[in-house]
């Protein structure tokens, strides 16, 4: 067992071995079905390379900061959280009707791609969307077996499956909420606030840490650290995917520039604009947002009202402040020291700009 500081890549390269070595022993149970469901995993393997791996680092430094040491079981827990985070964006995408994950065509539009080319009956778009939903389906299911044949003993498993399930409970609730949002097309700050801790907070940094902290067996009070860290982190991290959702390079975000404003999004940053708006700046918001035939210049004039009203610098002095609020919370702790040294570095790396 390796005892001392781990770099992030490697992490991140331990992540992606664990994920390929975890498909690579599944694809003959789906062949064994049928050889058609190859493409399943063809799909799958396209879509978990690369990405920030956040969920798994923070559930390894969740154990290590708890006194767990270093060893492939672990890695193996955090590598669960990918396929979560898969099914998660998988789904997400299909809600949203996004064309792009991460630079490339997303999964049901994978899957509708396929239906058309080979020229099978009926309607493309909705093939798409029934197999993509059937791959995120598989991909839950798959981190729950992950999770639970990882290899760590039962009662470290019992120790911390309520906090795993609670994170899958509210990610659920809040994917919901954040449709119900723009069903409604009204919301508030403190709306949009919801949704991010439920949808993107707790799930990308609290849950990981407490998961991998509950399996070294953390007592309450580094538990209670990882939530003052975590929440505010976490809100941090979505505040800063909003921004980029709106303003940020295509070529780092693999989407099509101002998406989020195409989608309808009712973000913090969208609620914050609307809060300061003049009425006919309310007026353009409310015209444009999610339209439709929302054009380039539309998008450029949403933008610039976002900018005009503050809510842009506003949205940036709450990341900061969440950031500062994270980092302050690792002092004073019984977090072992190289997870405390991580973890700040990992809250910078979460909420960098990147423009």
């Amino acid at each position: 067992m390796k005892d001392g500081p781990l770099d992030r890549a490697d992490l991140h390269g331990r992540v992606q071995k664990a994920l390929d070595t975890f498909l690579d022993e599944h694809q003959p149970r789906l062949r064994g079905v049928s050889e058609d469901l190859d493409v399943l995993l063809d799909v799958l393997r396209d879509l978990v390379v690369g990405g920030k791996r956040l969920r798994p680092a923070f559930c390894y430094w969740g154990w290590r900061g708890a006194g767990g040491a270093d060893d492939e079981a672990i890695v193996t827990v955090a590598t669960s959280f990918e396929l979560l985070h898969a099914c998660a964006i998988i789904h997400d995408d299909v809600m949203d009707a996004s064309d792009l994950r991460r630079g490339r065509p997303s999964v049901h539009q994978q899957f509708a791609s396929l239906h058309r080319g080979a020229g099978w009956r009926g309607d493309s778009a909705g093939f798409g969307v029934g197999a993509a939903i059937l791959l995120g389906d598989l991909c839950l299911a798959w981190a729950d077996e992950m999770f639970t044949a990882s290899g760590l003993p039962a009662e470290a498993l019992r120790r911390a499956r309520p906090a795993y399930d609670d994170m899958r409970t509210e990610l659920m609730a809040g994917q919901y909420l954040d449709l119900l949002e723009q069903a409604r097309g009204v919301g508030s700050v403190e709306s949009a606030m919801r949704i991010v801790r439920y949808k993107s907070a707790k799930y990308t940094v609290e849950r990981p840490l407490h998961v991998g902290g509950q399996l070294a067996g953390a007592d309450t009070a580094v538990l209670d650290a990882y939530s003052a860290y975590g929440l505010p982190l976490g809100e941090a991290f979505q505040l800063r995917d909003d921004l980029l959702g709106v303003y940020g390079d295509p070529a780092q975000t693999g989407k099509p520039a101002g998406d989020d404003l195409r989608e309808g999004k009712r973000t913090v940053l969208v609620a914050m604009a609307l809060e300061q708006a003049t009425v006919a700046q309310a007026d353009v918001v409310k015209r444009l947002l999610g339209a439709d035939d929302l054009d380039d210049a539309g998008v450029a004039a949403l933008r610039q009202v976002i900018v005009d009203t503050g809510a842009v610098a506003a949205v940036e002095a709450r990341i900061d402040e969440l950031r500062q609020s994270a980092v302050g919370a690792l002092r004073d702790s019984s977090i072992d020291v190289d997870a405390h040294d991580v973890l700040r570095e990992l809250a910078a790396a979460a909420t960098a700009r990147r423009d």
